[in-house]
């Protein structure tokens, strides 16, 4: 499908499903991007479940807002259980703009949603030369070290720079093997998922989607990545008055009441302590791409550099959807008004 078909039929679904139509384009562009960067669990197939939470009004179509000004610097924003990208959106762009005034910009969100990749609002900040951590809680998947029962997200951790070039650097993983995203996306294509990343419930290694998805998903690096589960859980949930230590509601299955998810982005000048940061940066790069390679290996990339170079591959493509996820889409954009 065209891209500019594609936007405007995930524009006309929001609308449809309520939402004005500047929250609508907001979303639309945040699901088109994970398209284009080649996330495409995080895009066309997730809209069911926004609209599915719509229905059951436990995601505000029409939210009130509030904004609450902290200090020149830092503010906290109640986004009201609107559809995620519309709190984060707000967010990472107040953060800038705090941070463009003061050196360092701090957001914090509760009463938000799924927004998507972080990535997607990190690289905003780093276009704009700035430095930005993005940080949100999840569902239940990952069970904490030692326990048995899931209780954190698979809670993303972000964080990108500018590079001195149009690329900005751009790390965006999840702190479980295997984002969730792409369990969901593989039982709905009824593929398989990779041995080691998940186990079911009765703790028993699986390639299983469904068996995952009521399973236990695996942590990377072990009570590492348990860990920093754990500081997430804090930063987005305990820290902004979102849901936190498993009280985040599962999108996909769970219409028992708003999820209150909590992000938390941090975002800061680029020169704040050296005014040649770019030179420095550079010079960092440089050095980390010159050294030898593994055979087989033509090039090292920093985070994000891959991301961009199948941007810029997609812009100009069809997007590919599975039918079955087309057909899903196409009957949400009939069925409900």
């Amino acid at each position: 499908m065209k891209q500019a078909k594609l936007f405007k039929l995930i524009t006309n679904i929001f609308k449809k499903h309520g939402l004005s139509t500047k929250h609508s384009v907001i979303c639309s562009k945040a699901i088109l991007n994970a398209e284009l960067v080649g996330a495409p669990s995080h895009g066309v197939s997730r809209i069911a479940s926004y609209c599915n939470r719509i229905k059951n009004k436990v995601i505000n179509a029409k939210p009130n807002i509030k904004i609450k000004k902290i200090s020149s610097s830092v503010t906290h924003i109640d986004a009201d259980n609107a559809v995620g990208f519309i709190g984060a959106d707000l967010a990472i762009n107040k953060a800038i703009q705090n941070a463009q005034r003061t050196g360092i910009g701090f957001v914090a969100v509760k009463n938000s949603g799924h927004y998507g990749l972080s990535g997607y609002y990190a690289e905003k900040a780093a276009k704009k030369g700035m430095v930005a951590f993005c940080f949100t809680n999840a569902p239940p998947a990952i069970a904490p070290y030692g326990a048995k029962k899931t209780l954190f997200g698979t809670n993303p951790i972000c964080f990108a720079a500018p590079t001195g070039s149009k690329v900005p650097f751009v790390l965006d993983t999840s702190v479980s093997k295997i984002n969730r995203g792409k369990i969901r996306r593989a039982e709905q294509l009824k593929k398989k998922i990779p041995f080691g990343v998940a186990l079911d419930k009765f703790g028993k290694p699986t390639n299983d989607p469904k068996k995952a998805l009521d399973g236990i998903q695996l942590p990377i690096a072990e009570y590492r990545g348990s860990g920093l589960a754990w500081m997430i859980d804090i930063l987005s949930g305990v820290l902004t008055g979102g849901n936190h230590s498993g009280k985040v509601k599962d999108p996909f299955d769970d219409f028992s009441g708003p999820q209150n998810i909590g992000h938390m982005f941090i975002v800061f000048k680029s020169n704040l302590f050296v005014k040649n940061y770019n030179k420095r940066i550079k010079e960092n790069i440089k050095r980390i791409k010159k050294l030898p390679k593994l055979k087989g290996v033509k090039k090292i990339y920093f985070p994000g550099e891959n991301k961009s170079e199948r941007f810029r591959k997609n812009f100009n493509k069809n997007i590919n959807i599975p039918k079955n996820i087309l057909t899903i889409v196409n009957n949400l954009n009939k069925s409900w008004s």
